[in-house]
């Protein structure tokens, strides 16, 4: 089950944009390393493989700071198209 993503987007389509918007804000090339890439900047001890021995708090860190990102990123999006019109 490594590199699977079980997220469920209520628009499919908008799947290609949100891993875009995951590696910008994330600093990445590619959106499938951001966890880890966000690990290592947390100095949390994270791998590709198992990593069941991983504390919840720790896995926390990693999705919430990626997600926190991108949220704040979509406000800020949203903000400026509601000033442009």
């Amino acid at each position: 089950m490594t590199g699977t993503n079980n997220n469920k987007i209520l628009v499919p389509e908008a799947r290609e944009e949100l891993n875009k918007l995951k590696a910008q804000v994330t600093n990445t090339d590619n959106p499938d390393n951001a966890k880890y890439e966000t690990a290592q900047e947390e100095g949390i001890p994270f791998s590709k493989g198992y990593n069941g021995d991983m504390k919840a708090k720790d896995a926390g860190k990693i999705g919430g700071n990626i997600g926190g990102s991108m949220v704040r990123e979509l406000v800020k999006m949203a903000e400026k198209q509601l000033d442009n019109k």
